[in-house]
């Protein structure tokens, strides 16, 4: 069962990390390329200013973004601003979330996302979390997987066996983790079945495209090519 209140205090956590980090970055840093393809870090903070006031957007039953042309325009309007307007856009930003969040409302409503995607509000501040903590890891700033907290790295496996559970492209997975913790996911696709084993960070990292499963066991056939999120 998903415990909002739990999910906006790891958020909480989650953000002041990436702050305190951001913090020490300045303005040549910001402009340096993040892990992301085509994106400098400045995109990145951009991008998690912006995610967080469209998730107000969702929150207050308005749509998330007015469309991706704009999204995209407003990424690129920030990404190079000085650092100051960054990170006071961050925590700004961050805070109008928390806000919004914190207001009285019916948790188990459905909510409008990106794209026509549909969800409970009360995954709402997981999927926020998703975000602070995936893009702290592709700015390259000395937060990688393998530091995220090992409740969130389970439940972000989980939601992703889940999105590519019967999925057209992808065969049947079975995922083991070296602490146990175990898988499926696939089976919409004809093929032998795939099972692979890693640490836990490195299964997220596959699954949600950070790393290229090079660290992955794998028995019963190559390492399934996955569809991008």
């Amino acid at each position: 069962m998903i415990d909002h209140a739990h999910d906006l205090d790891a958020l909480h956590e989650a953000t002041e990390r990436l702050l305190s980090a951001t913090e020490k970055l300045d303005d040549a840093a910001l402009a340096q390329p993040s892990r992301l393809p085509g994106w400098s870090r400045g995109h990145v903070v951009a991008h998690l200013s912006r995610n967080a006031d469209a998730i107000v957007n969702v929150l207050q039953g308005r749509p998330m973004y007015a469309d991706s042309e704009t999204r995209d325009r407003d990424i690129e309007r920030d990404a190079s601003r000085p650092r100051a307007e960054q990170l006071a856009d961050l925590a700004g930003s961050a805070a109008r979330f928390m806000d919004a969040a914190s207001a009285p409302a019916d948790w188990s409503r459905t909510v409008t996302l990106r794209n026509g995607v549909t969800d409970s509000a009360s995954r709402i501040p997981f999927r926020r979390r998703v975000e602070v903590e995936l893009h702290h890891v592709d700015l390259g700033i000395g937060y990688e997987l393998e530091d995220l907290p090992e409740e969130f790295v389970g439940r972000e496996i989980d939601f992703l066996a889940e999105r590519f559970d019967r999925h057209p492209k992808v065969v049947s997975i079975g995922a083991t983790a070296d602490d146990g913790r175990s898988w499926t996911t696939g089976g919409g696709a004809e093929g032998n079945p795939v099972v692979v084993r890693a640490t836990a960070p490195e299964l997220l990292g596959w699954l949600c495209g950070r790393r290229d499963g090079s660290a992955l066991t794998v028995e019963g056939g190559p390492l399934p090519v996955l569809p991008p999120l």
